[in-house]
């Protein structure tokens, strides 16, 4: 009897240990997600409300389709907020005005009108009260394939409580400065004192590692000529960079180790980390997604501990930060450090879960341990951002797994180092001797790895968001034991191959216009001929345009090229190459005179030696032909040298079957005269419609029904009025990049 009503109610006593629930923050966040995303146009993201309310269906949750309701509601209410805060620089743009306001490094903050700007060129002070002039210009929108979008990223710089940066001072030059007034500067002013006697290179690492500041580290110049910030990228310890979990998970386990041993209660040992982190977000590092995320989770975990709550569940958590987050910085959404930073963490997620289904052999305590637990954790960070990396930096690092392995120890010691250098303020320097150590270490690692090579990869489309979302799937699936490793294996190696596969098997025919702001860079596509003509530069400015010029390359599914033309020694055509020739294979460097007193151009020829990269001295009757496309130089003719620059550049002839077009350089009118041109269908116009060139009469020879004109903001005042009105007259289609982009041809 006693068995039998045992067996009645043995299958109650059974249920009540139910199938794992999703966490509740899961469903906020995928409303915030349905509510932000189809507002910023990605429309598809639609399909994630059906989602919801399967997901409720399915647990038998209605108040999870309530709760996501909710909560998109509370963040559509946010972008509106955000979106409709007006600029009150807007009367101003276009103007030379001089400005005084805060400077922290990164953005100018104004207190009349309130706003904040950004300076171009940075000023040499690291921070505090400067006056500025400079021309005031909009920020620029994504205006080159596979570049960056400066007026969607400066827009998500705010949220509810803070202002978006809504303008460029370009030309900044400092006119004045002062000490640092705020109470977050004069922190950074006193942490920086702390790593004062150490060297440019390694004091640049530490403000990057610690402040979250990596200006610095895009000025040092590496080994081999790049960057030291291009170093980290390509050995895949760019996020070492960027203030993350790592570097809160290192300074909070620094500071319990500490706690534990004082005579303190236990809950104090969880609350003081938590205030330290308050004081760290709030009083000496920069807002950021990442940061912000991993120290609202380092907060919630602490106190969650202090009062006996246990650890919460990784996966509910993170969701539950990203509605916080999204909810005060609704454009967060669209920026890649939210999207890498959350991705990462929920690919660390699932190690345990992989951790247990390895060989115990493998997991034993001890340096299998480490080794296992190392790579599961490297492996599933990159793999959760692989999509996200490849179509950001255009590359996938090779050396990842073998550098993060070695950084970790390094970073281990170097973050509560730094740190604590940086909490002594001038008294810091009594640790010079292991920081500088420890920095020169991992930047030399950073470079010995960052020579290793890349997998180039171009701009990612659905497709590889499809497939990457299909490897995700049965990745899953297999923790969770629905299919064994064979079958998720094979679905990995397939996915991997068909994202490998050229997304056109013939390149498309095509010039490109790349828009490289006031200076030139064309790009001549067509099968089995890549040539670049110019690089572009910053003949006043800070940034090197071959960071523009390159994911615009990849992007453009361009990772080698067979020629790279130097039209002339001008630093607005020329500075980018020099990087496009570090980074990618040439077969050729083509130029026209030697400029014996132009230290870019030598550098530019160092460069190629350096790569073993040929040198050819190109002349009229000179050409190359390849996929149907034929290039001819034009310009210049025997032994013609001039102490002019321009009227040295090479000039090019375009044909492609009944197609013809002509790439002027920078030559005047006169040499435009002699080439003998002949009927075009397009004209690149000469020396950025400088009124010197595009002269009538070469409208008359040549008599283009288009002309595209390369130029950006510039004090010369091009393209000139007298060229646009000649243009006109002659009936001529104009097109700009500092108003249409990047120009786009497609050749017959």
């Amino acid at each position: 009897m006693m068995e039998r009503a045992l067996g009645r109610h043995a299958a109650p006593f059974q249920s009540a240990q139910p199938a794992p629930r999703l966490p509740w923050p899961i469903y906020t966040a995928l409303g915030v997600l349905g509510a932000l995303l189809p507002a910023l146009g990605y429309f598809w993201a639609l399909a994630l409300w059906p989602l919801v309310l399967a997901f409720a269906w399915y647990e038998r949750r209605s108040w999870g389709g309530v709760a996501a309701l909710i909560a998109g509601a509370l963040a559509f209410g946010s972008l509106s907020v955000v979106q409709a805060r007006p600029d009150p620089l807007t009367p101003w743009h276009g103007a030379v005005v001089t400005l005084r306001g805060e400077w922290d490094g990164q953005f100018l903050t104004l207190h009349d009108p309130p706003a904040r700007v950004v300076l171009s060129p940075r000023p040499a002070e690291r921070r505090g009260e400067v006056s500025v002039r400079g021309r005031l210009l909009p920020p620029r929108e994504r205006t080159v394939p596979g570049g960056f979008d400066q007026a969607a990223w400066l827009r998500s710089q705010g949220g509810l409580v803070a202002l978006a940066p809504s303008a460029v001072l370009v030309g900044a030059e400092v006119r004045g400065a002062g000490e640092a007034s705020g109470v977050k500067s004069r922190t950074q002013g006193w942490f920086e004192r702390g790593w004062a006697g150490l060297s440019p290179e390694a004091e640049a690492l530490l403000i990057g590692l610690e402040l979250g500041d990596r200006s610095g580290l895009n000025e040092l110049e590496s080994q081999d000529g790049g960057s030291v910030r291009d170093d980290f990228t390509r050995a895949g310890l760019a996020h070492l960079l960027a203030l993350s979990g790592q570097h809160v998970t290192l300074l909070v386990g620094a500071l319990s180790l500490l706690l534990l041993r004082l005579p303190l209660p236990p809950a104090t040992r969880f609350l003081l980390p938590a205030a330290f982190l308050v004081f760290y977000l709030a009083g000496l590092v920069q807002v950021s997604p990442s940061v912000t995320r991993a120290v609202l989770m380092g907060m919630v975990v602490a106190v969650a501990l202090a009062f006996g709550r246990g650890r919460p569940e990784p996966l509910g958590l993170l969701a539950l930060i990203a509605t916080v987050t999204l909810l005060a910085f609704p454009l967060w959404v669209l920026t890649p450090g939210f999207q890498l930073s959350f991705l990462a963490v929920a690919g660390l997620a699932l190690v345990p879960g992989v951790m247990a289904r390895l060989p115990q052999d493998w997991t034993r305590p001890g340096w299998r341990q480490y080794l296992t637990g190392g790579v599961a954790v490297t492996l599933l960070a990159q793999a959760a951002t692989l999509p996200l990396v490849a179509g950001s930096f255009g590359v996938i690092p090779l050396a990842g797994l073998p550098a993060n392995l070695l950084a970790a120890p390094l970073m281990t010691l170097l973050v509560p180092l730094g740190f604590l250098a940086g909490l002594l303020g001038p008294l810091g320097t009594v640790l010079t001797w292991p920081l500088e150590a420890l920095a020169q270490v991992l930047l030399n690692l950073a470079h010995w790895f960052g020579r290793w090579p890349v997998l180039p990869w171009g701009a990612v489309g659905p497709g590889g968001y499809a497939a990457f979302a299909l490897s995700a799937l049965a990745g899953v699936a297999w923790l969770r034991g629905w299919i064994r490793p064979p079958v998720a294996l094979g679905t990995w190696l397939l996915c991997a191959l068909l994202t490998a596969l050229p997304s056109r098997l013939d390149p498309p025919r095509q010039l490109v216009f790349l828009d490289v702001g006031q200076g030139d860079s064309t790009l001549i596509q067509a099968p089995g001929l890549r040539v670049l003509v110019d690089g572009g530069g910053t003949p006043h400015g800070d940034y090197d345009l071959s960071r523009t010029v390159i994911p615009a390359l990849r992007s453009l599914g361009v990772s080698a090229l067979d020629v790279v033309v130097a039209t002339h020694s001008d630093t607005d055509h020329i500075e980018g190459l020099v990087g496009v020739l570090r980074e990618l294979p040439v077969g050729e460097l083509w130029i026209g005179q030697r400029d014996p007193d132009n230290e870019l151009l030598a550098e530019l020829l160092a460069m190629a030696e350096e790569r073993g990269i040929p040198v050819r001295e190109v002349r009229r009757g000179d050409y190359v032909q390849a996929g149907g496309v034929r290039l001819d130089i034009l310009w210049p003719e025997g032994h013609f040298w001039s102490t002019e620059p321009n009227e040295n550049s090479v000039a090019l002839g375009i044909t492609a079957g009944e197609f013809r077009a002509a790439l002027l350089g920078d030559l005047p009118a006169p040499l435009e005269h002699s080439l003998g041109l002949g009927r075009l269908d397009l004209l690149k116009a000469a020396h950025h419609g400088s009124r010197h060139s595009t002269s009538a009469t070469l409208l008359t020879q040549t008599a283009p029904a288009d002309a595209v004109i390369s130029v950006g903001y510039n004090t010369f005042r091009h393209p000139s009025d007298e060229v646009l009105t000649r243009l006109d007259a002659a009936g001529v289609r104009v097109w700009r990049t500092d108003q249409q982009g990047s120009v786009i041809w497609p050749l017959p």
